[in-house]
Formats: structure tokens, C-alpha cells, sequence
């Protein structure tokens, strides 16, 4: 065999070691995402800036270090906002830690969002989506998705919309 040929086998040998060595790695469990707190944010020009603060629990037997956050925020299956952080911190095994990142709307996207709401019927709850990753080093990049509602039932009725009853007003 040459030299550049057996230098291929060589590295194809310790590909195929390499890929059997993560197919018998055992699989993380999910991280468990929710929305634990929304601040505003000082924004430029035509844009909305909050900061959204996530609640991760790490169901796993080893801690998750980061250093880099990415967040997307869809409503009615359309972006919203987005966002990331260059903030470190590392998430304990079986413990849970808050990601704090800041994200954008542009008021494009807004007025996208809100000329698609106007179809006559009242909205009481808004569906969301969230996906994000926690980036680590190069096999440590942790990504997550998590979806829910925005109640919006309790704000119809506090401010007397239709159906709050006379003793709430």
C-alpha cells in the first residue's frame, strides 16, 4: 500500500471507531424549558426589546456548561422575536438554573402578528413556541423546545370585556 492510501484507511478506521463509540454513548434526557419571567427592555427606533428569563431543569446525571444562548419565539406558528446572549453559566445535574436572554421584535413582525389576529373572533389564549440551544464546546451543545399559551382570558375580564362579571369590575 502507499503512504497516502494507507493514511485513508487509517482515517476511515478511526471514523468508523469514532461514530460506533457515540452510537453506544446513552442519550440525554431533554431539558425541561419554561418561561419563568418577562422584563422590558430599552429598544431602538422600531423595534421591542424584552428580556426573557427561561427556567431549564436538567433531568440528566451531568451538568451542562454554556457559554452562548439562542432563543426563537414563535406565535400563531410565526417568528416573533429572537435573540441570544453571550452569557456562561452551567446547569447542575438534576437541578435547574435561569438563562436570562434578550430578545427583539421587530414592529413589522408585530404588525404581522396582530393583522393576523384580526378575524372578528376574541382570542383568550396565544399559543407560543420556543426553540433555543445552550452552546458548549463541540459534542456539549444542548438545543430545546418548548411550547404553551399566553392566558389572555384574565385580561379580557379584569379590564371588563365581555362576560366579567359586575362584582370583578
Amino acid at each position: 500500500m502507499t503512504h497516502p492510501r494507507r493514511s485513508l484507511v487509517v482515517l476511515a478506521a478511526f471514523a468508523a471507531l469514532g461514530l460506533a463509540a457515540c452510537a453506544t454513548m446513552p442519550g440525554r434526557d431533554p431539558l425541561q424549558v419554561t418561561v419563568a419571567g418577562i422584563e422590558p427592555l430599552q429598544g431602538q427606533g422600531l423595534e421591542v426589546r424584552m428580556l426573557v428569563k427561561l427556567r431549564v431543569q436538567n433531568p440528566n446525571d451531568a451538568p451542562i456548561t454554556y457559554s452562548g444562548a439562542s432563543l426563537t419565539m414563535d406565535v400563531f406558528d410565526k417568528t416573533l422575536a429572537s435573540g441570544v446572549t453571550d452569557a456562561s453559566g452551567t446547569i447542575p445535574r438534576f437541578g435547574e438554573g435561569i438563562v436570562a436572554v434578550p430578545m427583539t421584535v421587530s414592529a413589522f413582525r408585530m404588525a404581522r402578528q396582530v393583522m393576523g389576529m384580526l378575524d372578528g373572533k376574541p382570542i383568550d389564549k396565544v399559543p407560543y413556541a420556543m426553540t433555543g440551544k445552550l452552546s458548549g464546546s463541540t459534542f456539549q451543545t444542548v438545543r430545546f423546545s418548548t411550547k404553551g399559551e399566553f392566558d389572555l382570558g384574565g385580561l379580557s375580564r379584569a379590564s371588563g370585556g365581555a362576560g366579567a362579571p359586575a362584582s370583578q369590575l
